[in-house]
């Protein structure tokens, strides 16, 4: 009997070295988890600040030089303004909230550009505390038993095992927004006929002027959408203005009769109207290139000397 009985002290014995050297393994706290918290990884970046997900970017302005605002001078219509920056009108009228194109006043200011145009850093928020620690457990003594083997087993076996890499944070990244039509324009020739005024930045001359006959067709110098068709802009009589792309657009002026409406998109060489001299003294396609809303040299573009 009696050797029986130190024959389970001794197993008791062993069995608390064991359950010691289980928990000494531990190389750190125990963490417990909260419940009914979930943990966001991508509402921080490294340096603490929180980053705002990104769903979608506007592309870069790089050396665009339109300002981010503008205030309405005398003389100006929604039509002129959208002009000169390179802009749809109907596009700045809903930015600007604006349900009559005809209906600004002097002094309004408009923005040009989204109030956010790309993702804002915000101040880190405080995060409800997630993660908390206890002291490690203390040895305990444990009867000898079946069930007692095998709970040392058990915890010899998780000590044993490694301790997997923490996962890393999923923090919410920029996503490239591909914009269309950024590549090379192919352009055409707008009508056919001797050039008779060219581009002078110096003497005001914001175009090519090209001679022609009443009611000859005028081409769409390259694809794009018509986002104006009219009579609004003073000193253009009939006009067209195709936009190419977030950077180009087209003018065609002094049309007798256009074809084409606002909305449509046109191909290169379609006709889009008929050579006439509305607002002017003579038959002539008056017609421009403009980047960012800046008239550019259309004989950069076009080599003229072949019409």
């Amino acid at each position: 009997m009696t050797q029986r009985t130190n024959k389970l002290h001794f197993l008791g014995a062993v069995l608390t070295v064991m359950a010691l050297a289980g928990c000494a393994s531990s190389s750190g706290p125990a963490p417990v988890v909260e419940l009914g918290v979930t943990p966001s990884a991508s509402a921080s970046s490294s340096n603490g600040a929180y980053v705002a997900p990104v769903t979608r970017m506007a592309a870069a302005r790089g050396q665009d030089w339109r300002p981010q605002t503008y205030v309405v001078q005398q003389g100006d219509t929604l039509y002129s303004i959208a002009f000169n920056f390179g802009f749809d009108y109907n596009d700045l009228a809903r930015l600007n909230g604006i349900q009559d194109p005809t209906m600004i006043h002097v002094g309004q200011e408009l923005r040009l550009f989204p109030a956010n145009g790309a993702a804002a850093t915000q101040p880190a928020q405080a995060a409800p505390a997630v993660i908390a620690t206890i002291d490690q457990p203390k040895a305990v003594k444990l009867p000898y038993s079946d069930q007692a083997v095998a709970q040392i087993e058990k915890m010899q076996q998780q000590a044993a095992a490694p301790t997997p890499a923490p996962a890393k944070p999923d923090v919410a990244q920029p996503i490239a927004v591909n914009v269309p039509n950024r590549g090379p324009i192919s352009w055409g020739m707008p009508a056919r006929g001797e050039v008779i005024d060219g581009f002078s930045e110096k003497d005001g001359r914001k175009g090519v002027d090209i001679a022609g006959k009443l009611g000859q067709p005028v081409f769409a110098s390259a694809p794009g959408k018509v986002v104006y068709s009219g009579s609004g802009l003073r000193g253009y009589g009939k006009l067209v203005i195709v936009k190419h792309n977030s950077t180009y657009l087209s003018a065609y002026a002094h049309n007798s009769r256009i074809v084409v409406k606002e909305g449509q998109t046109v191909a290169r060489g379609q006709k889009i109207a008929e050579m006439g001299n509305t607002d002017s003294s003579r038959v002539e396609l008056h017609f421009e290139i403009r980047k960012l809303g800046k008239p550019v040299d259309p004989a950069h573009y076009i080599n003229f000397s072949k019409s």
